[in-house]
């Protein structure tokens, strides 16, 4: 409990003197020393009482007192070293700078000697606590957990302020050997403890995680690696401190630096020097020479193999394409020739993505988290492809429904004309003045399909209007013998032809023949001409829109 109180006892003799030397000084820099020194004095008299009622405190309660006079130590230890390196600045023949290098010196190294002794308390303080944090669970366990983590950042910050103190005594010219020796002796040993820290937690989170593979569901390895996890960033973090303050005091940290990068820690520009460069380079193309000259026969075998599948998948994958061709062209399947494609398509893409795969599995490639990452891209995939997947579920209710088929005429989503090519995802249609229109497939299934080839038989709808002061009988035999002329219309179903409405102007018949479907349009346009010039013939009228004006004379 004095090892504190003895640093403050040093500072107060080197600092007091040099108070009243400031107030002699005039100049703006002596002024600022002075105030920050008279600041420092009133602090370590704080602290010397409390480091003086400490015995009176109640146990609960005294850890916490001692942390925070271990704080309010460590901020008086930085402004110290802001006044030695203030004073550095100050011309050599200024007394506040001539009064402080002669008690640095005559100090030779005392502040230092009292802080290893202070990071010594601080050693047997985390030693304690985390003997207690084996037989402590639940709060308390995270109460000492957390306790321990800070005591472990006021050791490094005691070994920054060594390393502090060096600094200012080496701007005012004095020697470090009877300090740096001791620093350097800490510093290596705190930081190999790290290493074997770092290297014992990151293999036991490898090792957990392998179990965690097998388990994933057990709760005391997922906290188990947690914890290690966790350790392992604190570490990483305090050897990287560690680091840092070896390379400002010109000591080799190579090695640490290289512990880092190997451990994937960010590094500063200053960290990554040319020799650490090299040294992964080299050891890197080592590694590589002794990969080939022991696996290269193994590799080559490997790719051999490798093509050699790749070479038999192909060859697999032709004859099934083949084999599907053959199979749909077989008497009595009716299959549609968007189906016919897809099913082609599919069975060759499916045997050669076995055969990638077997192939891949020959280098020795786990393919579970291959597949794992396929089903995750997949599902982003599909996110982002909502609209063109729709058509593709539109493309494959078509595909299993077949309301229209290649070279069908349909009218679907306000086009018509013929269909020429199916796939999943649109129709290419070809209008009957000869346009391509390509029609996404989810606008089709979500609208009226009109497929007008579908039946092998068709009926003409046509209907003729004759005067009402012609012949009705005459014009229907003249409409029956046009039709029963025509060598086109099928005899049956048998057609119709009746008097049908009484209109505005004229009496209107239905004609109403049946064809086959290609001739359609034939039948429908020589029965309309055949009709206009029998009409003319036989002096029957074909009336057109007429009104009759009656006018009616009223004498006055």
């Amino acid at each position: 409990m004095r090892t504190v109180l003895g640093i403050f006892q040093i500072l107060v003799l080197m600092c007091m003197p040099l108070t009243g030397m400031a107030q002699l000084d005039g100049s703006g820099d002596s002024a600022d020393l002075e105030e920050l020194m008279q600041r420092i004095d009133r602090g370590m008299t704080d602290i010397e009482s409390l480091d003086v009622q400490l015995a009176g405190v109640p146990e609960m309660d005294r850890e916490a007192l001692m942390y925070r006079r271990d704080e309010r130590g460590l901020s008086l230890l930085k402004e110290l070293d802001q006044v030695a390196r203030g004073a550095a600045k100050l011309p050599e023949e200024d007394p506040v700078r001539q009064e402080l290098t002669r008690r640095l010196r005559e100090d030779s190294g005392g502040v230092a000697d009292w802080i290893f002794k202070w990071t010594g308390e601080l050693n047997r303080r985390i030693g304690q606590f985390s003997s207690e944090l084996e037989s402590a669970d639940g709060t308390s366990r995270v109460a000492l957990e957390a306790y321990i983590y800070s005591l472990e950042d006021l050791r490094i910050q005691s070994y920054q302020a060594v390393g502090n103190v060096i600094e200012g005594r080496k701007t005012l010219g004095l020697p470090v050997s009877g300090i740096l020796p001791t620093l350097q002796e800490r510093l290596y040993l705190y930081a190999e403890t790290l290493a074997g820290r770092l290297e014992f937690s990151a293999a036991a989170v490898v090792g957990l995680q392998a179990k965690l593979g097998a388990d994933p569901q057990n709760a005391e390895l997922v906290a188990a690696e947690k914890s290690f996890a966790s350790n392992h960033a604190q570490d990483l973090r305090r050897l990287k401190a560690i680091s840092e303050l070896l390379g400002s005091l010109d000591l080799d940290n190579a090695a640490y630096k290289e512990l880092l990068f190997q451990q994937g820690q960010e590094l500063s520009v200053r960290d990554i020097d040319s020799d650490l460069i090299e040294k992964h380079l080299r050891e890197g193309w080592t590694d590589l020479q002794t990969t080939l000259a022991d696996r290269a026969p193994d590799m080559v075998f490997r790719l051999l193999i490798l093509f050699i599948v790749l070479w038999v998948f192909r060859a697999l994958s032709r004859v099934t394409r083949r084999a599907v061709v053959a199979a749909c062209k077989r008497p009595g399947v009716n299959m549609s020739t968007l189906l016919e494609k897809m099913l082609v398509s599919v069975s060759g893409a499916a045997v050669m993505a076995i055969g990638i795969m077997v192939a891949i599995s020959q280098l020795g490639i786990s393919l579970g988290p291959m597949l794992a990452g396929l089903g995750v891209a997949g599902f982003i995939v599909g996110f982002a492809l909502q609209d063109t997947l729709g058509n593709f579920a539109a493309g494959g209710m078509i595909l299993f429904y077949r309301p229209y088929d290649v070279d069908d005429v349909v009218e679907v989503a306000g086009a018509s004309g013929l269909v020429k090519k199916m796939n999943l995802v649109s129709t290419t249609i070809t209008t009957f003045d000869n346009q391509t229109l390509v029609v996404p497939n989810s606008k089709i299934w979500g609208d009226v399909i009109k497929n007008v080839t579908a039946q092998n038989t068709r009926r003409v709808d046509l209907t003729f209007g004759i005067g009402y002061g012609d012949d009705m009988e005459k014009a229907e035999n003249v409409l029956r013998d046009i039709i029963s002329g025509h060598e086109l219309v099928l005899s049956s179903p048998e057609p119709i032809i009746k008097l049908h409405t009484l209109g505005d102007s004229s009496v209107n018949f239905v004609v109403r023949p049946w064809v086959n479907t290609s001739d359609y349009w034939s039948v429908y346009w020589d029965v309309t001409r055949e009709v206009k010039v029998r009409f003319d013939r036989e002096g029957i009228s074909i009336p057109f829109p007429q009104r009759d004006v009656h006018i009616y004379q009223q004498s006055v």
